[in-house]
């Protein structure tokens, strides 16, 4: 089985955090982030949104997927940045080199975008589904949380997160402080949790040569 992608919790596990309820915002005032700039050290250090699924690199399965759910885009990476540029789309590395992991990332891109919200998605989930966007808007409006994740199948996945910028300052001072787990941050605020359970493969991410093959196979084979 494709694995899920590490730093996914249980909900149980989210502790209450600060609320700071806010307007959710529409698809037009949120920039789209995917997250491309970790070791990915369990594929042998590869540049993962560079490997290849059926033919094509990850990135563009993503990025396929998300654009059309969000009013711009910016791609995270710390290497192969001329690559990663041929798609038209802004390139940004972490703040600090080290690899510091996706929190790093998604403040890299808080401090890029024009826009007061930022959807972030890891580049290895090329199952990315059309409506990740609105079900995290609708989440947020009706809640009285200040961010959104997802939860399929009794699992948080924090990377797929829709964060208002203004969490910045917060971001910088907790990694300062050696944060360094998506889920551990995020649940400091509590998010809402848009239920993704009768989507039971669109967060498996890639991990391994394996997944690359095992997920190809599939995709290949009738709905």
């Amino acid at each position: 089985m494709i694995g899920t992608h590490v730093g996914a919790i249980p909900p149980s596990e989210l502790t209450f955090g600060l609320e700071m309820k806010r307007t959710a915002p529409t698809p037009s005032e949120i920039t789209g982030v995917i997250l491309a700039g970790g070791r990915a050290s369990r594929m042998g250090g590869v540049d993962k949104g560079l490997a290849e699924l059926a033919g094509r690199p990850l990135i563009e399965w993503v990025l396929n997927a998300l654009a059309p759910q969000v009013g711009a885009l910016l791609i995270n990476a710390n290497r192969h940045h001329e690559i990663y540029a041929r798609y038209g789309v802004p390139v940004i590395a972490d703040p600090d080199p080290g690899f510091n992991g996706p929190l790093a990332g998604m403040l890299s891109a808080m401090r890029a975008a024009r826009t007061d919200w930022i959807l972030t998605v890891p580049c290895d989930g090329p199952l990315l589904p059309p409506d990740l966007a609105s079900r995290l808007i609708a989440a947020l409006a009706s809640s009285e949380m200040s961010s959104a994740t997802v939860t399929e199948g009794g699992r948080i996945h924090p990377v797929y997160a829709l964060i208002p910028v203004s969490l910045e300052e917060a971001l910088s001072a907790d990694l300062k402080a050696g944060t360094r787990k998506v889920g551990e941050w995020i649940s400091r605020y509590r998010p809402a949790l848009a239920d993704f359970s009768d989507r039971s493969q669109a967060f498996a991410n890639i991990n391994s040569a394996e997944d690359v093959a095992r997920l190809a196979s599939q995709l290949m084979q009738p709905s």
